[in-house]
Parts: structure tokens; C-alpha cells; sequence
């Protein structure tokens, strides 16, 4: 292979992104500690560039200030700005910058007679073509779940947003409930919050629906405990088991933001027999998020209480599984190195460029 030596060392964030993909549907989190050394990497190889470029006065220099500034000065704010509207997780945002400084420009690799990636934009912003292609696979997600549905014989208008699943399996898994004690919700309890909140009242979600009707009783809670962030990978968990704590982690998930409740959404508990309404405030719904630091993920008492009517109550919930982002960000990386920018490629073949 024949390559620079700065486009060389770029090949390093390969196995620290198929790394990140790996924890990334494991745990949908990253550990923060990942990010600073990248960038320090990215901008290493960066003045680097500028080093053999400089003064930077021909045709060459100035489109690398141009493609690196639209790099830096676009693509690694959108990542800010996708966290800020709820779009992006923190690892995600936080990902996206990481390959804006450290793939500003095309890099370039010779095998043989044949020269990778195969096709190049005429911008030339490497980190945008990354953005691009993680957006067409990612698009391929819901018609993935469709396809899992379809192979389970489930058919629903919901199957390309959510499948069923067990509900004692819900302690192990990630996503959102697409559904509370009304029926189907786009905006059901997350299941990180779910442990949050089993954990504050040191319950597994066992003990929760062998007795939902005495444990919807405020009164029922005793002694609270720390609910951590709801991850999988720290502990307690909430199926009876044990897991160890693994330092401190950014949620990677794209759902991350405070999302309300369908406009028709109501306290959902039907499924309880009305008895939550004995009660000022049921499952201590209120108290929970009062005590605890930060807002769950954006649950509300409403919110909270339908999902644990649902849990409580079905033996199978709908799951929306969620997106981890940095997974199709790898694959979009790893295309974008060996074949380009398939988005300008699409564009080429129906003649718009």
C-alpha cells in the first residue's frame, strides 16, 4: 500500500471505532475517556498537514484551509447541534467531532494499480462524506426491524419502529416501550429509566409484577437507593443479577432528550383496574424523579406510570430498539475508505452531478 504517512496513521481509528460499535450495541455506552485522545490525534496529523503545505499559497493549500474549515467549521458543530435537538446522543456528537478533525480532506490509498476510495466528491471534505453514508445505512435500520418482524410472523403498522419482546427480557435490553397501559405510543417509557427507577426502590422487575398492585402504593416505598444512569453495565441490575460498574460512560443513543407523551397519551393505568387512582401519587411516579439527579432520560410521572402499568401487566411489551449511531458511523467510516461517498455516487448516477 501506498499511502501518506499522516493518512497512514489515520487507518488507526478503524479498530477504535469497531471497538466503539461493539460496546456501542452492548451497552449504548461509550466511555468518555475515549474522545480527548482523538482529538489531540486528529489535530496532531492536522498541523502536520499544514507543516507540509505551508505557506499554504497554492492551488493545494488553499483548498485543504477550505476543506478543513468547512471539516471543523460544519461538520463537527452539526454533531453539537444534532445533542442539542435530541437527534444525537453524547457519544454520538462527541464521535462525529472526532472524525471531522481527524478526516478534514480526502485521505488516499494506492494497492496495486488502484487508488482508494474509489469515488470522490468534488468538495473533497472527508468527515462530511463519513456524515453522509452513516446517514443512507442508518436509513436501512427500520427495514432491517421490518425484516426481523416479518421473519417472527409479526405484521403491524409498528413493525418498522418496534418488535415484541419478552417483558422479563426488558431488564438486559435497550430502547424505548412503543406502547403503555392505552396502547401503542411513539413516545413510551426508555428503558434505562425503567432501571433508574427500579433501582431507586432496590427492586428487580420480578418483585415489581409479582405484586404490582401493592408496589403501585406510594406508600410501599421504603428505603431508596442510588438509580445510576439505568445502563446495563452497572449495577444493581434489575433481573436478580450482578454487574460491575465500568467507569464513567456518555449514553451513545440517539433518543436521548426529553421527548413528551403523545398527545392522546393518558396516565396509563388501565390495565390495574383503576387502583393507581387511589393514590395521590402512584408508584411514587412523582417522589422518583424529585429525588433523583437529572431528568430520566425526559420521563414524566405520567409517562413512567403508563410504562410500569404496561411491564407490570403483559407478559410481551413493544420494544422501539433504538439506533446506536456509532454503529453505522463505523460502517459509514469503513465505506467511505474503501469505496467514497456513495451518496455523490447516487447523485452521479441519476445525473444530478
Amino acid at each position: 500500500m501506498f499511502a501518506s504517512l499522516p493518512d497512514l496513521l489515520r487507518l488507526l481509528v478503524v479498530p477504535v471505532f469497531a471497538w466503539a460499535a461493539l460496546r456501542d450495541v452492548r451497552t449504548r455506552r461509550l466511555p468518555n475517556r475515549i474522545w480527548p485522545p482523538l482529538y489531540a490525534f486528529g489535530l496532531i496529523l492536522l498541523v502536520w498537514e499544514v507543516a507540509r503545505l505551508w505557506p499554504l499559497m497554492g492551488f493545494g493549500g488553499r483548498l485543504f484551509v477550505i476543506q478543513a474549515a468547512i471539516s471543523l467549521g460544519l461538520v463537527a458543530p452539526l454533531g453539537y447541534a444534532f445533542w442539542y435537538l435530541g437527534a444525537f446522543g453524547g457519544a454520538d456528537a462527541k464521535a462525529l467531532i472526532g472524525l471531522a478533525v481527524v478526516f478534514p480532506t480526502f485521505p488516499t490509498y494506492v494497492v496495486g494499480t488502484t487508488a482508494f476510495p474509489l469515488v470522490v466528491t468534488d468538495l473533497g471534505v472527508f468527515s462530511l462524506t463519513i456524515l453522509t453514508n452513516t446517514v443512507l445505512i442508518g436509513l436501512a435500520y427500520p427495514l432491517g426491524l421490518a425484516a426481523v418482524n416479518l421473519a417472527a410472523g409479526e405484521r403491524s403498522a409498528t413493525m418498522f419502529f418496534a418488535r415484541p419482546v419478552a417483558t422479563e427480557s426488558l431488564p438486559e435490553r435497550h430502547g424505548r416501550l412503543f406502547e403503555d397501559a392505552d396502547g401503542t405510543t411513539r413516545h413510551g417509557l426508555d428503558l434505562d429509566a425503567l432501571r433508574m427507577y427500579l433501582r431507586w426502590r432496590g427492586l428487580t422487575l420480578a418483585e415489581l409484577r409479582s405484586d404490582p398492585e401493592r408496589f403501585a402504593d406510594p406508600e410501599s416505598v421504603g428505603e431508596t437507593f442510588d438509580p445510576t444512569d439505568g445502563g446495563t453495565h452497572v449495577g444493581p441490575a434489575t433481573d436478580g443479577g450482578e454487574v460491575v460498574a465500568d467507569g464513567e460512560d456518555s449514553r451513545d443513543e440517539a433518543a436521548v432528550g426529553d421527548r413528551g407523551r403523545d398527545e392522546d397519551g393518558a396516565e396509563g393505568d388501565a390495565d390495574s383496574g383503576g387502583s393507581a387512582h387511589a393514590h395521590d401519587d402512584p408508584w411514587a411516579a412523582e417522589r422518583f424523579l424529585a429525588e433523583i439527579d437529572g431528568t430520566a432520560y425526559g420521563t414524566d410521572p405520567d409517562t413512567l406510570r403508563g410504562g410500569l402499568a404496561a411491564v407490570t401487566h403483559r407478559d410481551l411489551v413493544s420494544v422501539s430498539p433504538g439506533m446506536p449511531f456509532v454503529v453505522p458511523m463505523f460502517f459509514g467510516l469503513v465505506l467511505a475508505l474503501v469505496y467514497g461517498d456513495l451518496l455523490f455516487a447516487l447523485l452521479a448516477v441519476a445525473g444530478l452531478v
